[in-house]
This record gives C-alpha cells, structure tokens and sequence, in this order.
C-alpha cells in the first residue's frame, strides 16, 4: 500500500533501523557516569551529537538532543525569550508556522506578552520586507519555518535572517520539514528539528542554538544537555536519529531531483485529469517531494477514506474533516480553496508506478465523492436538482438567496454552483452561511469559475456572501 504522507511521519530508514539495533546492546548505560560501560555510552552520545552539528551547520557544543521536535520549538522560544526579556516581550511569527511555534507564541501573549504575525502571500510565503517591518526596538525573538508543512513552500530564510541580523533580533527556525533534504541557509540563531520527518525513529528532536545568543532554559535545571533538554538521554534513538540524516542527506541530491520529478507529474496532470482543482504552494521554491491541491465540491474526509480504500495513504489540511470545522491556518493565510484539500508527500524510495497508480484513481474517487454529493465533473458543470432559492428581498429577479446556514463544506459552495445559472449575466447571489470554510472557498470558487466575488458582510446567524454573474 502507497504511503504519501512522509510530511507527518517518514517511514524509518534503514540505516535507522540498522543503527539502533546495533546501539541497544551499548547505549543503555549513563552517559554521565565514568566506568566503563558509561564512557562507552557517552562515546555513542558524542559521536552522534557531531554527525548532527554537521548535518545541521553548527558547532557540536551548540546542539542538544530533546524528546520531540515539538519539545525542542517550545524549549528554544521560551528560552530566547527569557534570555532577552530586559529587550522587551515581542515575539515575531508567519502566520503559517507549525501549531508548535504558534501555540508557544499564544502562550507567551497569555502571559503578557506581544506577538506579530506576518502575513503570507498566496504561495505561502512571506516577504523579507514585511518580515523586516514587524520587527520592532522590543523585539526579542523571531520565528520562521524553513519549509511549510503543508503545501511545500520554502521561506526566504536567508534574507530574513539577514534582516534580523540587522536588527539585532535572534530568529529560530523550524527546519524539521527541511533538514533531511539540506542544511538551513543564512545566519540564524537557533534551530529546532525532529528526527521522524526524515526517516529517524520518533521521539528524538534537536534544538541548536548558536554561541552569543541569550538564552535561559526555563523550567527546574538539569544537568542533561546542557541544562537545556532535562531528562535522561535515549541513546539508541539519538544514534539511529543521528545515522538516518547523514544517510538521507547523503543521497538527498540524487532523491530529491527524482521525487521532484514525480511531483511535477502530479503538478501537472492533476489538473488535467480532474475538473476544478486548484494546486497550492509555490510551484518553484518548494520541498521536491511534496504537492498539494484542492478539489471544488468533494467532502475532504470522504475523499481521504476513498483514497486509503483504494491503497493509498494521503493527508489534507482541509475543513471537511471530522476533526476540525474551520480550514487549517495555513490554507487560511494563503486564501486558497480548502474544500477537498489533499496533501502528497513522497518517502524516499517511492516508486514511479505508484505515483502512476495514484494518477489513474484519483479521477474516478473524486467523481465517485462529487456524485453521492450531488454534484456532476463534466467540467465542472452542477448537476439536477437545482435547490430552492428566494429573490433578494428588493432586488427583484436578478437576485437570489441561498440559505446554507448549518450546512458544512463543501454543501455551500455547491448550493452557489447550482444555483448561478438562475440569475441572468450580472444578476446578484448571496449565500448565506455560518461554516468558517464559506471565507475561503465562496472567493476561491469565484476565481476558479470566472464569477464575481463582491465581498462579505455579517447576517443573522452567520454571514452573507456576495457573488455576482458574470458568465
């Protein structure tokens, strides 16, 4: 069975396995302790540190081992943080970090502190000169994700880094996206990964961070990593973390140049083969083996299911989720098409014909979903019955009231489909809906169908959307 998610969990290397088979039978001892079954294990420790500093682009002193990725964002923002608390309290964020940079900085602003969220482009990424103006003389800390996890967009770290540098601003960067495929670029402060992104075992991260920047371990202290990761040290796993990004890194030019071959595949044909998809996400200055895309009219949960039923494991930051009733931040910020959102991220080793098998079930999955919805794919065409509407009160027939309220993604975007065609060219329809996901997919579906998206304003019990015909 295809697995396509290795943006959520990589499969685990080989030379992970290989490496912490072989280490349980010597990295269980304390690394702390100077028998010699202890220096033995701080050997291992040590070893594995340095082939991590280089990977990364550090010194092996800067660089400490956490029990997650999250651990090591969390651990690196309140430390910087508390290190120049006498600069001031103002964290700087995108607003498309991971929910672990964005749920340290709710944090900080529960205890009193400012935060800034610079806003996206609709690729995904931010520019260096707004990145650049949220900066302030009372900013302590800077955040920016090297790659996003969701759509592939990379950021332009350097010259932000550069910006920060400038501004005498630390910026920490989360590379747990990035790191397998290369070291991040740029003169940042500190750097946090996660090892089960590139193939290394769960519940290993790293936080780097380099000489000359303040910093204070919050919580009781410890004498573990440097004071600043408490806790006694899973070896075995750190070793076999350490292992799998030198063997990954070792073969990312070659990987990444024949999966990102595989994604321009998918980039292209997706489109071809299913009628009102919109690909998302940079489609240069991304991460070669991840591409995601939106579908018009598909319940995203339903399209997830269908596809693990037909062999293949995807992801999705979509809004039709039993999980979640609001479109996922990123989509939000990029304001894009978040209904049937579907996230592929390619593991090292994926085969072409897979990807090939993927290509050839995807059309008729999504036609399958859009039917049972109601909703007929020969271009994009709405299908019979056409729902009730009422004339917009003083606006005569050229005027028409949908009422989706208390209906989910994506019933409301296809109650405007089918009932455009009842206005004439130039006629008005207003939908009205209390389904957060109506925000970004009403004006997505305009621009995707060439109608005319004339904005939203508050209404009883949610809020009317604005379309006019124009075609």
């Amino acid at each position: 069975m295809p697995y396509f998610d290795a943006a959520s969990s990589a499969p685990l290397h080989p030379v992970a396995r290989q490496a912490l088979q072989a280490s349980l039978d010597e990295g269980w001892a304390d690394p702390a302790r100077l028998y010699r079954e202890g220096r033995r294990v701080r050997l291992l420790l040590d070893a594995a540190r340095e082939a991590a500093a280089e990977a990364v682009g550090c010194r092996p002193d800067e660089l400490v081992f956490t029990s997650s990725g999250t651990r090591a964002v969390h651990s690196g923002i309140a430390g910087a943080l508390s290190g120049r608390r006498r600069v001031g309290g103002h964290l700087v964020v995108s607003a498309v970090e991971h929910s672990s940079v964005l749920h340290s900085a709710a944090a900080h602003e529960a205890a009193g502190g400012s935060v800034t969220e610079v806003a996206v482009g609709r690729a995904g990424a931010v520019t260096p000169d707004a990145y650049a103006a949220a900066l302030t003389g009372t900013t302590a800390l800077a955040c920016l994700q090297s790659a996003n996890h969701e759509v592939g967009t990379e950021q332009p770290v350097a010259e932000v880094a550069e910006a920060c540098r400038e501004a005498g601003v630390p910026l920490l960067v989360d590379a747990a996206q990035s790191l397998g495929w290369g070291p991040v670029r740029g003169a940042w402060s500190l750097l946090a990964a996660s090892a089960h992104k590139w193939g290394g075992p769960a519940g290993v991260g790293l936080l780097a961070v380099r000489k000359g920047v303040r910093f204070v371990p919050q919580g009781p202290a410890d004498e573990r990593e440097s004071g600043r990761a408490a806790g006694f040290e899973n070896v075995p796993a750190i070793v076999a973390a350490a292992a799998s990004l030198r063997a990954v890194r070792a073969e990312a030019d070659a990987e990444g140049v024949r999966l990102r071959g595989l994604v321009d595949r998918i980039r292209a044909r997706v489109p071809e083969l299913v009628p009102d998809v919109e690909v998302v996400g940079d489609p240069l200055r991304r991460l070669p083996h991840l591409v995601t895309f939106s579908c018009l009219y598909v319940d995203g949960e339903t399209l997830l299911h269908e596809l693990d039923r037909a062999g293949f494991s995807v992801s999705s930051g979509s809004s039709c989720t039993s999980s979640t009733l609001t479109p996922s931040h990123v989509l939000r910020a990029m304001g894009v098409l978040s209904e049937g959102n579907v996230r592929i991220s390619l593991p090292v080793g994926t085969a072409e014909e897979d990807v090939e098998g993927f290509l050839a079930v995807l059309p008729g999955v999504v036609r399958s979903v859009r039917e049972r919805l109601g909703v007929g794919d020969a271009a994009g065409a709405p299908a019979e019955p056409v729902p009730e509407a009422a004339p917009d009160s003083g606006a005569g027939v050229d005027a028409l009231v949908v009422d989706a309220l208390g209906k989910r993604c994506p019933i409301p975007v296809i109650e405007l489909a089918k009932v455009i065609g009842k206005v004439p060219v130039g006629g008005v329809v207003t939908v009205l809906s209390d389904d957060e996901a109506a925000r970004l997919d009403v004006p997505a579906w305009c621009e995707m169908r060439g109608q005319g998206y004339e904005g939203a304003h508050p209404a009883d019990g949610g809020t009317a959307y604005r379309v006019r015909r124009v075609s």
